[in-house]
């Protein structure tokens, strides 16, 4: 069979690449390049029993047919770009015999099948760099054009050997005959029962770094550990959320305690606004009675304003002031004289006699009783509205 072919093939316009094309367009960009990328920095800062631990190791253990020995297994281990012989052994294997050949750390490896140089066939190929994230699905459409095998009858694989400048990619088309890759795998026996994948050696002997087996056929290595990984990250887990339930309450607690903060402050407050409004409808009050006051003439100049203006001969009995009323009452030998002589006071207004007069017969005075309103003094404010 063919091993390689050195001939680069562009994608031309006829319908096989037009279809391509459209598959690129729909299928080709992504973030894969970029996760894969940052996997493989991030692994290469963590010692090599760490990346071993986590899975991210590219150790793999390496399995090949030697038919030139008489159906003899060899077993190896690739460690980064290295590779070193373990052992051979004869076919057919059972799986429990290998894996009572290999220590645990061996067992943990992923199982690849190297395939020799001379079982399969290699293309060349030119493709869009946009192809790169679905590579493997794009060449797909090229196995019935580049090989003389149908697509459902080869198990193939693609890898990139180049980036270009002007946004076109080198790639290599690898693909084997299903009936042979088969029968290669009934050889192995039980041992090929979990495989990862199947590599194709190149010329030197070491691996492509392709997969012929189909994504539903790759098997995957039980982690003896897996279970307290599981538990370890359930403990993660629960820690999290035990973290920001305690974060939670936390803030919670402080909001509770600002508010309870402002509605103390909101108390003090209300109650200092409630004593402000007191004092001042107690000023307003005060203010009121002053003005009140002022605005009525004092007892003192009532009394001297009726001195002056009651006659010689009027003794009074009794004088009262309540509110705005003043009450005489006396006995008076001109008690008939005595409106006349209290009108005019710019104290009081409209005095008058209330009652009929009585004659005191000890004194030989008539007895009265007099009421008067007594007068406020005009305000400032309504003497300069009267004048306008």
């Amino acid at each position: 069979m063919t091993t390689k072919s050195d001939s680069s093939v562009p994608l031309g316009a006829d319908p096989a690449a037009s279809r391509l094309q459209r598959y690129v367009r729909r299928y080709g960009s992504g973030a894969g390049g970029f996760f894969a990328w940052w996997k493989r920095g991030l692994a290469a800062w963590l010692p090599a029993r760490w990346r071993l631990l986590f899975g991210l190791a590219p150790d793999r253990l390496l399995l090949s047919c030697e038919t030139d020995a008489g159906q003899v297994l060899r077993l190896r281990r690739q460690n980064d770009a290295e590779i070193h012989d373990l052992a051979q052994v004869p076919l057919p294997l059972q799986a429990a015999d290998l894996d009572a050949l290999l220590n645990p750390r061996l067992a943990r490896l992923q199982r690849w099948l190297v395939l020799p140089a001379g079982a399969v066939l290699r293309r060349h190929l030119s493709l869009p760099a946009a192809a790169a994230d679905r590579l493997r699905d794009v060449v797909g459409f090229e196995i019935d054009r580049q090989t003389p095998f149908a697509a459902d009858a080869v198990r193939y694989d693609a890898r990139i050997l180049q980036r270009r400048a002007d946004g076109q990619l080198d790639a290599e088309l690898v693909v084997a005959p299903r009936r042979e890759l088969d029968g290669i795998l009934a050889t192995l026996g039980d041992a090929g029962n979990d495989l990862a994948g199947v590599d194709v050696a190149d010329a030197a002997g070491k691996p492509l770094g392709v997969n012929l087996l189909p994504t539903e056929s790759r098997g995957r290595r039980r982690d003896p550990l897996q279970g307290w990984n599981l538990l370890l990250a359930a403990v993660a887990a629960l820690a999290l959320v035990a973290a920001a339930w305690q974060v939670l309450q936390n803030r919670r607690a402080a909001a509770e305690r600002f508010a309870a903060g402002v509605e103390a402050k909101a108390a003090d407050a209300r109650r200092v606004a409630a004593q402000r409004q007191r004092l001042a409808d107690l000023v307003e009050g005060a203010a009121f009675l002053d003005r009140t006051r002022a605005a009525r003439p004092t007892a003192l100049e009532v009394m001297d304003e009726l001195s002056r203006r009651l006659p010689e001969g009027t003794y009074l009995e009794k004088l009262s002031i309540e509110d705005d009323r003043l009450l005489l009452i006396g006995l008076s030998n001109e008690a008939s004289a005595l409106v006349a002589r209290l009108e005019g006071s710019k104290l009081w207004r409209t005095p008058a006699l209330t009652g009929a007069l009585q004659r005191d017969p000890r004194s030989r005075r008539d007895r009265f009783s007099l009421t008067a309103e007594l007068a406020g003094a005009t305000p400032p404010g309504a003497t300069d509205a009267g004048r306008r």
